[in-house]
């Protein structure tokens, strides 16, 4: 009998999960607060529960991927929490950008109710998600993270144990950051074509086959240039991971210059109204600080509206 996997967080990340832990043999029930996302899981076959409690009927696993930790903490151990419903030998995998201080207690407390927790995140968009290219950086139990190897095998091309929790979730952040500062330094590269008069297709042709090469460039390069925001990622949520760096910087005594700045401009985009957007939707701030005209078909168009 096919392995039933339990599933709490529905959205793009969720989705992408479910249909590849469909794909790879997996019995999926999920909850979601978004009907929209209940009907989704219904339509690709998975089973749509009413609560969460009820996800983890009958299964040995719990995926569970939200915006934020507290979030995250409020669905496990509030009074109509997974807790009140779980038995010993359950073990979570916790895919949320999340706080390591969090992530650290959440799983010594569930330790004590012979749970096992781990802040398993991953590294790649939804799109990429999709065509199951994600990588998983876990913290917690060595015992654990093996155990769930065959699990991470369902949706991810590859899964790493990174030592105890929390360190999945600092990773992650590491990973975030070095990713931001790829996304930052290509608006700025594009930018200066665009002012200087190049073609900015002929541009990011060029630098897509050069030595500064990245996958940020091929998935979010024709974005930029096409102001394609629809959201793989949201700028919300990566104004949240930026703020997390700097917490975990400002915590061990490390110097991040870059990630202030970058910070700064994701704040100034969710003011704009590009909350919802793909996190490379800073770009229009940065077309705006360069005297360009932010494009239509931005929520900043029905902002300026308004006002």
């Amino acid at each position: 009998m096919a392995e039933k996997i339990g599933i709490i967080g529905m959205g793009l990340m969720g989705q992408a999960f479910i249909k590849n832990l469909l794909e790879a043999g997996f019995m999926i029930q999920g909850y979601d607060v978004d009907p929209k996302r209940m009907a989704q899981l219904k339509k690709q076959g998975g089973t749509a529960l009413s609560k969460p409690a009820d996800v983890i009927i009958d299964t040995k696993f719990l995926i569970i991927s939200l915006p934020t930790s507290q979030i995250t903490r409020d669905v496990l151990l509030s009074d109509n929490g997974i807790l009140q419903a779980a038995r010993s030998g359950l073990y979570i995998c916790d895919t949320t950008t999340s706080h390591p201080d969090e992530s650290e207690d959440v799983a010594n407390y569930l330790r004590s109710y012979d749970i096992e927790y781990l802040d398993a995140a991953v590294s790649g968009t939804s799109k990429m998600a999709a065509e199951k290219d994600l990588v998983v950086i876990a913290g917690g139990k060595k015992k654990a993270f093996d155990y769930c190897k065959t699990l991470f095998s369902g949706f991810a091309r590859n899964s790493y144990y990174m030592g105890p929790s929390g360190a999945g979730a600092k990773t992650k952040l590491v990973i975030n950051l070095i990713l931001a500062g790829n996304r930052l330094a290509l608006a700025e590269g594009l930018l200066l074509g665009e002012k200087a008069g190049l073609n900015l297709d002929s541009l990011l042709t060029v630098i897509q086959d050069g030595a500064c090469s990245s996958k940020t460039m091929i998935d979010k390069g024709p974005k930029m240039i096409k102001s394609d925001y629809s959201k793989q990622g949201q700028v919300k949520l990566s104004l949240k991971d930026s703020r997390l760096m700097l917490e975990l910087g400002q915590k061990v005594g490390a110097p991040l210059l870059m990630t202030s700045i970058y910070s700064q401009i994701m704040q100034v985009a969710l003011e704009k109204g590009y909350s919802e957007k793909d996190t490379v939707a800073f770009y229009e701030i940065l077309r705006g600080m360069a005297g360009l005209e932010e494009r239509e078909g931005i929520d900043s168009v029905a902002m300026r509206k308004i006002k």
